[in-house]
């Protein structure tokens, strides 16, 4: 009779263990969700949200390791930065798009970013291969708890922070069998009439993908709440080029000396989407854009001075010495606000913005502005604050945050006798 109790035991012991651990493991998952955020100096995988087993309450980001794999079928990665480790540094229970939560099947991974970490970028920067400029790498991330032997390593979802507000699916032919991408945002609360940002990208976004400008360099920020604010509801529309807006028919840069092949499709595909959205009020078109897109702003305001109610233009490449004193004096009442670094030695300023603001000034130019910086610096503090140097060509972050304040003297911007920022001085700026 001991003995059959005992197997009686044993055997119920072990149906329980058995019954008790299966539904546990039939719930476990190995997907997860990665979120993409833009900084100012370019995107970065923030957060990594791992389904978990059971329901909780409780997670602890020390249980956690994230190992990362980039790779590119096209761009060429360094071997460094092909893989390593991720640093988490918080973690917390949420729902499926990393929203807190008390309890929950979620558990939202906060990896640790910062400009000089160039493993949290899911994009990768190439000047060979057949991916030149920005790519979108393949991000594999392998994230385990050892306490728990769990592994997530199969990709479910990616939330693009920012970007996925926007209309990615444009398409404009702009010559027989050619078609330039666009992204494009439309304000939620409109009025009858609502004003329209336009934003060219830099030489490293070029191509068929619209998110690599609107997140390369924190463009998609023209749509948010707080520069939104200053325009009660603003349109938002940001052409790709497929090549680069400085290239002419051979593709070959040029600084102004010759014509580029893009200037005349992109005025069409404005003029085209301003045509389909008639609530966009014709008298507050803004344009602006940053190097090779800074170049571009500047040649439509050129070309049409009468179509745009202000130009806000970052890094200019536009050499001033292929700009007759007839265009200038074209421009001169056209309000522009220029943003450049004294450090950048890509778009040199002496030969190109310098040059640009004091002919505009000399000419007689009223509303025209320059903020002129020693140095690109970390506006969030996080990173050394004023003592961290970013490249000296990246001067559009100052544009992208709306912190430029400054006039080529030093002195305040004014704005109805206050000091005003780029993005309130530009949504006051109407055609007359």
């Amino acid at each position: 009779m001991k003995v059959l109790h005992l197997t009686k035991v044993i055997c119920f012991a072990f149906l329980c263990a058995f019954f008790w651990r299966t539904p546990v493991q039939a719930q476990s998952s190995s997907d997860y969700t990665l979120v993409v955020e833009g900084y100012d100096w370019g995107p970065a995988v923030s957060k990594v949200i791992v389904a978990l087993g059971a329901p909780s309450n409780n997670v602890d980001f020390k249980d956690f390791t994230v190992a990362v794999t980039r790779s590119s079928d096209c761009a060429t990665i360094p071997d460094a930065l092909k893989s390593g480790n991720r640093t988490v540094v918080f973690a917390y229970i949420s729902d499926a798009q990393g929203n807190r939560i008390k309890e929950g099947l979620h558990a939202t991974l906060v990896l640790a970013v910062a400009p000089n970490m160039p493993l949290s970028s899911p994009f990768q920067y190439s000047q060979s291969g057949q991916c030149r400029g920005n790519s979108w790498v393949n991000y594999q991330v392998n994230v385990t708890n050892p306490k728990t032997n769990q592994v997530w390593n199969k990709e479910k979802a990616r939330l693009r922070l920012g970007i996925d507000e926007f209309d990615l699916t444009g398409k404009y032919e702009y010559e027989a069998g050619k078609t330039m991408s666009y992204a494009a945002f439309t304000p939620k609360n409109k009025s009858a009439k609502n004003p329209l940002i336009i934003w060219l990208h830099g030489g490293g976004e070029g191509g068929t993908d619209p998110t690599i400008p609107l997140i390369g360099n924190k463009a998609f920020n023209y749509a948010s709440a707080d520069i939104q604010k200053y325009f009660g509801a603003a349109y938002v529309l940001v052409p790709q080029c497929p090549g680069a807006w400085m290239h002419n028919k051979e593709g070959v840069m040029q600084p102004g000396s010759g014509e580029d092949v893009y200037n005349v499709g992109l005025m069409a595909l404005i003029k085209v989407y301003v045509a389909q959205h008639p609530d966009i009020d014709p008298k507050r078109i803004y344009v602006g854009g940053c190097s090779n897109g800074g170049y571009m702003a500047l040649k439509l305001i050129l070309k049409e001075p009468a179509y745009f109610a202000a130009g806000y233009i970052s890094a200019l490449a536009y050499q001033s010495q292929y700009i007759t004193d007839a265009q200038i004096s074209s421009i001169k009442n056209v309000p522009m606000w220029f943003i450049h670094c004294k450090e950048d030695a890509t778009t040199k300023p002496d030969l190109t913005v310098v040059p640009v603001y004091e002919r505009l000034k000399k000419a007689g130019a009223k509303n025209v502005y320059f903020s002129y910086y020693d140095h690109v610096t970390d506006l969030s503090g996080f990173f050394g604050g004023d003592n961290y140097y970013y490249n000296g060509h990246w001067s559009w972050i100052y544009s992208h945050v709306n912190h430029a304040q400054l006039d080529y003297d030093g002195s305040l911007v004014r704005l109805n006798g206050r000091p005003t920022t780029i993005m309130e001085w530009m949504a006051a700026q109407r055609k007359k």
